[in-house]
């Protein structure tokens, strides 16, 4: 990593963080500079992603996946801005396509002399001989709007230069793919402004409109067939896409001066749309991410800050942190926001939000983004669940998870710690009430407390709701009917947290502590006579289930645990023994015959392993709050995180990945960008600091 002293983009770089880069070795390496990605996201759903090569490898990848149809109706409408560079009668690619044939033509990454990420900002620099030409890409923040920048830099000849960009568009939904002649839009053009009108269909009607900023356009419509998608074809899914040219852009590169494109959804070409000032649109949003940072950071000075000293790939997990909070406004709430759970596929989870949201936005300093989650999800709350995947537009929420509305009532927790905010708790309250209640008397899918133990219990055939979900048509790989460890250690929580609460606004917390004792006593029967932890599910259809698994650790991690300090150091080390990895928890030991250690292929064999051995990043952060409060060592909790410092530059870039192989050298797998991977990572961070 290098110090910013050395960028030359005429606005600052963000300051307290270093850039990410890479040099010729990787770049110009297409093993090396295809495996990492980076990602943009603008705040409201839509998504920019590619890799370094500047390839396209997944059905994902794109330059403006725009929220066509919000609150998540994710559409690709501008693929590529394919860049030739001419000078004279020479001309260079600077762009790289793989294809269904197995070429790869043209090879433009082998000309890029380096890339970085300039805050979020994915930058690359191409040499030729004396030339050197900067590119950039950057989404706008609240506007479906994505820039394609170049220049040329110092030490460039002073002969003219020109760009030719080719324009790649598509009107599909984000997971498909495209059969070539599939679209037929109109296309008007008039001098540096395109209008792209895509008529009714599948995502229409649609409209993209283009700006070429320094040059002109001119329409060329044409088929482009036959893109290969390797990372698709390793999910074992179709691996060909097909996008319409729909024309070009002739860019002069005039010294000292950005050109490139600008391309919007639906919005007109006419006249001059704000934003089209490069300089300025490169300062916005360096600048945002600048606020970032200094909000999470505060003053360094300050030793009582977590994030002072922190090591820059902490600091780029606190930008990294924005990139999943966006706009999902409400007819109860038009301010509402929620939190996407990973790219590219994922949309919003209840149980992922919750998870998520103290690391995401309590330890970054966004206390009025949490409280609009929050009150945003209180508006979804039915029998006292919580929705486990929120809907779309038109379309009905999903209530299978067990656990999510008792996190939710743990991210309650959490944000009135932060912030004291006693009246958006009473304006809660009877919402979280519910949630006790719908348990306490039961709820849909057989959840309801057993009036023997206090335990709760839930599950019926066929339906997964803990968040062990896999399920292939009617093939639930992990069923966990009965009682499972960790939702009746949240359900422990839950009822401590909801006497704490009440305790603020002058309600009673009697009957809470009373159910409270209850639990805390029926939840010994999960303690193994063999010291190896906890069991996983009692009263299960085949009795109690003794498979080592992670979700014991939340009895150790969340705030309030029901067993003793012997107990809890038992559970820390038999997942240590069985189950801790460099990047997170098993989810099955690999002495259990049913323990996958590679996650690979088509979906029945990845959703086979997805809780039967892959690694998940998220559990990391639980233990090392769980490790820490057992043996109070602040170093050897900071060390646990330290091994993500190198996959943060491996996978997509300055994030941290869903999922990972069990075995060595546990391979980074699923979503390259998860939320809950980053946000329980910032939360075990920032909570083991602050203790410190």
């Amino acid at each position: 990593m290098g110090s910013n002293a050395t960028d030359t983009d005429p606005s600052r770089a963000p300051h307290l963080i270093q850039t990410l880069g890479f040099g010729r070795a990787v770049c110009a390496d297409l093993g090396q500079a295809e495996r990492r990605e980076w990602w943009l996201s603008n705040g409201r759903g839509a998504y920019a992603a590619g890799t370094i090569a500047g390839t396209l490898t997944r059905r994902y990848h794109g330059l403006l996946i725009a929220n066509a149809h919000p609150p998540l109706g994710r559409t690709l409408m501008f693929t590529k801005a394919e860049a030739t560079l001419i000078d004279g009668d020479r001309e260079w690619p600077l762009f790289t396509n793989r294809w269904a044939s197995g070429a790869v033509e043209p090879a433009g990454h082998v000309l890029t002399e380096s890339f970085r990420l300039n805050g979020r900002m994915p930058v690359w620099v191409f040499a030729i001989g004396a030339m050197r030409i900067e590119q950039r890409i950057w989404l706008e923040q609240g506007c479906d709007r994505v820039y394609c920048a170049w220049r040329r830099l110092p030490g460039s000849p002073e002969r003219a230069l020109q760009l030719r960009v080719a324009l790649l568009v598509n009107a599909r939904d984000h997971h498909q793919v495209s059969a070539a002649g599939g679209l037929d839009p109109e296309i008007v053009v008039d001098g540096a402004a395109m209008t792209v009108a895509f008529g009714p269909g599948p995502v229409g009607p649609l409209s993209l409109g283009v700006r070429a900023i320094g040059g002109q356009l001119a329409a060329a419509p044409a088929w482009i067939e036959g893109f290969d998608l390797p990372r698709e074809r390793e999910r074992g899914l179709e691996d060909c896409d097909n996008h319409l040219r729909v024309g070009f852009a002739h860019l002069d590169l005039t010294p000292g001066r950005w050109v490139g494109i600008a391309a919007a959804t639906n919005e007109p070409p006419e006249g001059e749309p704000s934003g089209l000032d490069l300089d300025a649109a490169i300062r916005r949003h360096l600048d945002r991410d600048r606020h970032l940072l200094e909000t999470a950071c505060g003053d360094e000075a300050e030793a009582a800050n977590p994030f002072a000293g922190a090591p820059d790939w902490i600091r780029r997990l606190l930008l990294a942190a924005d990139s999943f909070v966006f706009a999902r406004p409400l007819h109860e709430d038009p301010a509402g926001e929620s939190i996407i759970a990973g790219y590219p596929w994922f949309g919003d989870w209840g149980r992922d939000t919750m998870i998520a949201l103290p690391g995401l936005c309590l330890a970054t300093g966004r206390f009025g983004t949490a409280r609009r989650i929050l009150e945003t999800f209180a508006c979804f709350i039915d029998g006292g669940m919580l929705p486990n995947l929120f809907p779309g537009s038109g379309e009905q929420a999903e209530y299978n998870s067990v656990d999510a509305a008792l996190w939710y009532i743990e991210a309650w927790r959490a944000y009135l710690e932060a912030t004291g905010d006693t009246a958006a708790l009473q304006r809660a309250w009877p919402a979280l009430q519910s949630i006790v209640d719908g348990y306490r008397g039961g709820t849909r899918y057989g959840i309801g407390m057993d009036p023997a133990d206090g335990l709760v219990r839930a599950g019926e055939p066929g339906v997964q709701l803990t968040w062990m979900d896999a399920k292939v048509h009617d093939w639930v790989v992990t069923p966990r009917i009965g009682k499972p460890v960790e939702v009746n250690a949240l359900w422990y929580n839950a009822l401590v947290v909801m006497g704490e609460l009440a305790g603020r606004i002058g309600a009673d917390a009697a009957p809470f502590a009373e159910l409270a004792s209850r639990v805390s006593d029926g939840f010994q029967r999960f303690i193994r006579a063999d010291g190896e932890g906890l069991f996983d599910v009692l009263d299960g259809p085949e009795g109690n289930d003794a498979a080592i698994r992670p979700n014991q650790i939340l009895a150790v991690s969340l705030p309030s645990s029901a067993l003793s300090a012997q107990v809890q150091a038992a559970i820390v080390s038999c997942c240590a023994e069985h189950l801790l990895t460099s990047y997170g928890l098993r989810t099955l030991a690999p002495s259990d015959p049913a323990y996958r250690g590679t996650y690979l292929g088509d979906v029945l064999a990845r959703d086979g392993a997805y809780h039967q051995g892959t690694v998940w990043a998220w559990l990391l952060g639980h233990y090392v709050i769980a490790e820490y409060r057992v043996q109070a060592d602040r170093a050897l909790a900071l060390s646990r995180l330290a091994p993500l410092a190198s996959h943060i530059r491996d996978a997509g870039l300055g994030s941290i990945s869903e999922i990972f192989d069990g075995d060595p050298p546990h391979a980074p797998r699923g979503t390259p960008a998860q939320a809950w991977s980053v946000g329980c990572t910032l939360e075990a961070y920032w909570r083991v600091c602050a203790a410190g």
